[in-house]
């Protein structure tokens, strides 16, 4: 067995600037560089690369776009047709309704105005019934059921009769044939009522011709 010499022990070991440089690989394989292959697939994955093997993503199983290439898939057209229908359906049913509502009031007016009509043909009537009952006129038991009848029927279609003694005086529904000073009248009053006046609603058919009581200035 021959001598151990320690200077030659030192000599044969590489140098540690060597080993940090990796000139000099260890001999047990200790710290072996990783494959390639590795570290490339990681990079890919990280960047988001597509691998040669994986096909691309598509629609799921049902699903149909509305247009390739710029034209229209049948779906696509059906839909296309659908909202056109739609839209012409919601305009005509709008207009519908607008000619619906003109209609209910065109034919209000109508039927107001053939109210008006007859009211205004048996005005004159009236005024006399109107007239015997204010003078005290004997009227017999037919005569007054016919007169309570006309009432009944123009109050069923609306028409409000007006027009008393003592009530104030209103321009708008008054017209005043005379006036007539006072004294103790604080304000303008109807004193006589000549002509009933009518109206429908807030439409004055004919404005009661009355003596107003004015005060004295």
């Amino acid at each position: 067995m021959s001598e151990f010499n320690k200077d030659d022990y030192l000599n044969d070991l590489p140098d540690a600037d060597e080993l940090a440089a990796g000139q000099v690989a260890p001999e047990d394989g200790a710290g072996e560089a990783q494959p390639e292959s590795n570290n490339d697939a990681q990079s890919s994955e990280a960047q988001g690369e597509q691998r040669p093997n994986e096909e691309p993503a598509t629609p799921e199983e049902g699903e149909e776009a509305d247009s390739v290439d710029g034209k229209l898939t049948p779906l696509g057209q059906a839909k296309k047709e659908a909202a056109e229908y739609l839209e012409a359906l919601q305009r005509e049913r709008a207009e519908f309704i607008n000619y619906r509502n003109r209609t209910k009031k065109d034919m209000e007016r109508a039927r107001q105005q053939g109210i008006i009509d007859v009211l205004a043909a048996e005005l004159p009537a009236l005024d006399d019934i109107d007239r015997i009952r204010e003078h005290g006129g004997e009227m017999d038991e037919s005569f007054q059921a016919v007169a309570a009848k006309i009432d009944k029927a123009f109050e069923k279609f609306g028409v409000e009769k007006f027009g008393v003694k003592g009530e104030d005086f209103d321009p708008t529904r008054h017209d005043a044939i005379l006036h007539k000073p006072d004294p103790q009248a604080e304000k303008a009053t109807v004193d006589t009522v000549v002509e009933a006046g009518y109206r429908i609603g807030d439409r004055v058919i004919r404005a009661a011709r009355v003596v107003v009581a004015s005060p004295q200035e």
